[in-house]
């Protein structure tokens, strides 16, 4: 087949590498009308779902400590419950690849594609294969690599970023979609119908027809997976769509790219997140499509079946007591939906494909904080408390973000924060040099400044003054006036 037949996709959307720290990112994104108007209706719809789905639950609180204990119970044994997923994999008739970092998955799939003689492959959304560059790394290989997710296609055919863990595309509205199809499908493969809408019927149509011929030709499928059941080697992906169903059993050769962290141990551990995860991510009270694949069988499905377990920084989350419980997250995205911060901010500026809460304690671990903007993420808070109340598998997201804070600071991220308070300590050790210091502060307060100098105090100041200094410090007053 030519090059003219298969449609040649565009270039990658921008990269992360080079993206501003989150405050400059933040502060572009809040300034953009239409993107909050687009987050502010899809997050406070999505929750607003999701609370009625998780209503339903009396035993909700039961589930989510049942998913908790479940999941640490698993990381501290990850070893194990690895190796025995390997060799069920393995005896299931499936090959298992180890990779330690992003170079070496995206070198492990390309030889897999590049051995069965295809340049094109269809995928059904993957965090993990977007957190390694996979697309780009295939695009650069000569290799072209289609997204079947109706959000990630619309994602991918606009060159742009995911913004949302669930609804990658949550940042667009149904008029900007339209136009993307109608500009871009054509040079992917079958364009979009002639006069195409933006009534959301439409638009499904005419990603239904674009992609049918994609899954009907494609030979090599990419995947992730939501579980991966140790006892018995078998893979879980849970949508909404059907394409994932269409990706996972329609090629002859399916790669399963997997984070390390996805396993649980048993099927009855199973159970518990097939009840938390659709009622926590679509307010569903079950997937309409949960796929589950052991290896290969005769006749069924694809013939081969490769699963690429993902470390790329797992193991060193692993390591840190408080901070491993981001390795629990099983992907439902509720606390990007609650928090104040990503509502505002959308998901582009956290700078990675993980965005909101869960992404500004998980990617710091992941990636380090020695960038400026892996530092900065665990300041994109509030620290309200809202996605630790809503986590399905109780991540105290705060917590992790203090934690994270502190090793920002100990690297010598806030020299002048940490100076500061080392003088105000020596200061309030000295009754003395306090009072005084209280006394000159009033006597002088006609030339105090309303805004604090200096670029780093106006991201406090800039839109409030400084309290205004009392006319005498309250130990006088008290002197004077105590009965």
């Amino acid at each position: 087949m030519s090059d003219d037949e298969r449609g040649t996709p565009p270039g990658p959307g921008p990269a992360f590498v080079g993206m501003p720290a989150f405050p400059e990112a933040a502060r572009k994104a809040v300034g953009d009308t239409t993107l909050r108007a687009n987050l502010r209706h899809a997050t406070r719809t999505i929750r607003d779902k999701r609370a009625r789905a998780v209503a339903e639950l009396d035993d909700w609180a039961a589930l989510r400590e049942a998913g908790k204990r479940i999941k640490d119970e698993t990381l501290r044994h990850l070893d194990t419950h690895l190796l025995q997923l390997e060799e069920a994999v393995t005896s299931a008739g499936g090959t298992v690849h180890w990779a330690g970092d992003a170079a070496e998955a995206n070198r492990i799939v390309t030889d897999l594609v590049r051995a069965t003689g295809e340049r094109e492959v269809v995928k059904v959304k993957s965090m993990a294969t977007q957190e390694i560059g996979l697309n780009e790394h295939l695009e650069a290989e000569g290799i072209a690599a289609y997204e079947t997710d109706l959000a990630e296609l619309i994602v991918q055919l606009g060159e742009d970023r995911p913004s949302h863990i669930l609804v990658p595309a949550i940042h667009r509205n149904r008029g900007e979609i339209r136009d993307i199809f109608r500009e871009k499908m054509g040079s992917w493969g079958r364009p979009a119908p002639e006069g195409l809408g933006d009534a959301p019927a439409e638009l499904a149509e005419a990603a239904r027809l674009h992609l049918r011929e994609k899954f009907l030709r494609a030979r090599v499928g990419i995947s992730g997976a939501n579980f991966m059941v140790a006892e018995t080697g078998t893979l879980v992906v849970v949508e909404s769509e059907g394409n994932g169903r269409m990706c996972l059993t329609l090629p002859e050769t399916l790669i399963s790219v997997v984070g390390i962290e996805k396993v649980v141990p048993t099927w009855r551990d199973l159970e518990v997140f097939l009840q938390t995860l659709p009622r926590s991510s679509t307010a569903e009270r079950m997937n309409p499509y949960t796929s589950m694949w052991t290896g290969t069988t005769d006749g069924d499905g694809p013939s081969a079946f490769h699963l690429v377990l993902l470390d790329n920084g797992r193991t060193g989350a692993l390591a840190d007591e408080v901070g491993r419980q981001a390795l629990r997250c099983i992907r439902c995205s509720a606390c990007l939906n609650v928090c104040p911060v990503y509502e505002r901010a959308g998901g582009h500026a956290y700078g990675s494909v993980y965005p909101g809460p869960i992404g500004a304690i998980l990617t710091p671990q992941l990636r380090g904080t020695a960038s400026e903007v892996d530092a900065s993420l665990p300041y994109a808070s509030s620290l309200c408390g809202a996605c630790y109340e809503v986590c399905p598998v109780a991540i105290d997201i705060p917590e992790v973000l203090v934690h994270l804070r502190e090793r920002v600071a100990e690297q010598g991220g806030h020299r002048l924060e940490r100076a500061a308070i080392k003088a105000s300590a020596w200061v309030l050790d000295r009754p003395g040099v306090l009072a005084a210091g209280e006394r000159l502060a009033s006597r002088t307060r006609a030339l105090h400044p309303r805004r604090a100098p200096g670029p780093g105090a106006r991201q406090w100041t800039g839109s409030r003054d400084l309290p205004e200094m009392p006319a005498e410090p309250f130990r006088d007053w008290w002197r004077k006036n105590r009965t």
